[in-house]
């Protein structure tokens, strides 16, 4: 029984195969191009492996990810910690691409329930749309930071309800108080809230795209969640069909407690690893809920009842949605699976 790993750069990959006992029986190394890809399936192909384990396959790893899945190989994602944990019992001095290769391939063929690689898909374009987007705010907010900097000096007192321009009737004010003034300050300060205004359109047209995209997604309907939200949960996610169970899916959310106990001491200590985007995404809807939906607002007062601080209600509200979105993503919703 072979097993292959595959370690993914920019240019190159390293690849070697284990037989059962996880002892190395070959290794090779490929251009990471479409020669290369040949190459890999075609040396894949001679060993015949129960599956093959890469890491990457959302970055250097794509291309090469998706050839091999189309070539008929079962391609499992491997997790960069669990590779790291058994590059340390590989006993090979230092690091090299080789090793890695050996340690992805020992993972592989030890973890039987590793999910399976990332494709292209509905999720990945919505990613892509969330991330021009967020693109776009970060510009908006260096340009409103510097706008600021700028009217301190020229338009002193101008703060108020103007203070956040982020507003189109703030921006016209602005725009009022800055007309007719002269030098280069001024110059670059109209300049800054016309790159404003451009930014949000811009920023609009992809929210819109994005609103579009998950119109009618089950996730839509439950509380604190709304387009962008469930967006970056779908996108984080991909295909849900990844996970085992909400077990495994909050896990990666960094929403499940992990065991501390020690002796007579039985306790459970903050998560802080996992998708910190899922964490993120989970932590809005759950402070969303606590602050306007009444059965959070109610879960929230029992647990501060029972001793637990505010923190910890809201983390066990976190852990609580980890499984409710979990379910919902498993309902189906016609746009994403058409275009699976």
């Amino acid at each position: 029984m072979t097993t292959i790993g595959i370690d993914t750069h920019k240019d190159t990959l390293a690849a070697c195969a284990v037989d059962g006992l996880g002892a190395p029986c070959e290794e090779r190394s490929f251009s990471n191009d479409p020669t290369g890809h040949r190459s890999l399936a075609a040396w894949v192909g001679t060993l015949e492996p129960e599956r093959i384990g890469l890491e990457g396959s959302s970055s250097y790893g794509a291309a090469a990810a998706r050839f091999l899945v189309a070539s008929g190989f079962a391609v499992r994602e491997v997790p960069p910690h669990l590779s790291r944990a058994e590059r340390i019992r590989t006993r090979r001095p230092g690091k090299s691409d080789a090793g890695d290769a050996l340690s992805i391939a020992r993972v592989a063929a030890r973890e039987v329930d590793l999910p399976p690689v990332r494709l292209a898909d509905r999720a990945e374009e919505i990613g892509l749309l969330l991330n021009a987007r967020e693109d776009l705010v970060h510009e908006a907010t260096r340009v409103r930071n510097r706008l600021h900097a700028d009217l301190v000096v020229i338009v002193p007192g101008y703060g108020g309800a103007v203070a956040n321009l982020v507003a189109a009737r703030h921006r016209r004010t602005i725009g009022r108080r800055l007309r007719g003034l002269s030098g280069v300050r001024a110059e670059l300060a109209r300049e800054r809230l016309n790159r404003l205004g451009r930014l949000a359109v811009e920023t609009k047209r992809f929210e819109l795209r994005i609103t579009a995209l998950v119109a009618g997604h089950p996730l839509l309907g439950l509380a604190g969640v709304g387009a962008l939200t469930a967006a970056k949960l779908i996108a984080e996610v991909g295909d849900v069909r990844r996970f085992r169970s909400a077990d495994a899916f909050a896990m990666l959310a960094g929403v499940a407690p992990i065991p501390a106990s020690s002796g007579q001491t039985q306790r459970m200590r903050l998560n802080r690893g996992g998708n910190r985007q899922l964490n993120r995404a989970l932590y809005s809807i759950a402070f969303i809920q606590v602050t306007h939906h009444p059965p959070a607002r109610a879960f929230l007062a029992r647990k501060r009842a029972e001793g637990r601080t505010r923190r910890e209600a809201i983390r066990a509200i976190k852990r609580h949605l980890a499984r409710v979105v979990f379910r919902l993503l498993q309902e189906p919703h016609d746009s994403l699976a058409a275009a699976a």
